[in-house]
């Protein structure tokens, strides 16, 4: 009688559907995140960032995955014993870029006002509606208003098209710097720009325009664990390091 085992039993090769992504592939310059679900949740969650090839995999030898539909354990993932290790579940930052320095960040902001400002003032002065050049130091409130909107607008078209098209604006290429959108690390598309940039200076229209730029980039600073000004967080966007 033959020994052999009858065809289909034993160790099978994985299947096509079962390979995962190589690192050299993704937007974020090093490899497409991995796991299922819009957090590249998997079995037991995890980052949209993440190559940890470990997540996904079936449990190590006498550890039992949780029952379906049942929460997984605490735990920082199958090397601790656990699956998940928060609500979502590894580090939200792995495979992510370094974070830009919220310093440099507001360098670069610096330098994009005073670029961006010089194109303002000469195009104000052509349309006339630049408030200094009225007769006798007596400021319209006209030509006020006018030059505020000139302004809002041509800063909003400027990082609305420097992100959705590079990722950056010259200030942030000349620091090593650039914004990608956070569930995968792309460019930004043209509305996800613009609502980024609306949020920066469409309240520059009705308070202090450094104020505002203060609070919503300064949020940054104190931001966990992204990093994202007001304005990162309505877009979903975070700013990484190039360098």
């Amino acid at each position: 009688m033959s020994t052999d085992p009858p065809p289909g039993s034993g160790p099978q090769p994985p299947s096509p559907e079962g390979r995962r992504p190589s690192h050299g592939d993704g937007p974020w310059g090093g490899g497409a995140w991995t796991g299922g679900g819009a957090w590249g949740g998997g079995q037991g969650g995890g980052s949209p960032y993440s190559d940890d090839p470990s997540a996904g995999m079936p449990p190590p030898p006498g550890e039992q995955p949780p029952p379906p539909g049942e929460p997984p354990p605490p735990g920082g993932g199958p090397q601790d014993g656990g699956y998940g290790g928060g609500p979502y579940g590894r580090d939200p930052l792995a495979g992510m870029p370094p974070l830009a320095d919220s310093g440099k960040r507001t360098l670069a902001r610096i330098v994009d006002l005073i670029l961006v400002g010089i194109v303002v003032t000469l195009v104000t002065w052509a349309l006339r509606v630049n408030e200094y050049a009225v007769n006798a130091g007596n400021v319209q409130v006209g030509k006020s208003v006018a030059q505020s909107v000139v302004g809002v607008v041509l800063y909003m078209a400027y990082d609305t098209f420097m992100i959705s098209r590079y990722g950056q604006t010259l200030g942030k290429k000349w620091l090593g710097m650039r914004v990608a959108n956070l569930d995968d690390g792309s460019t930004p598309s043209v509305p996800t720009a613009l609502a980024r940039a609306a949020v920066l200076w469409v309240p520059c229209w009705f308070c202090c325009a450094c104020l505002w730029l203060a609070i919503s980039g300064g949020w940054s600073f104190f931001d966990r664990p992204y990093k994202q000004g007001l304005h990162d967080k309505a877009a979903k966007t975070v700013v990484v390091s190039t360098g």
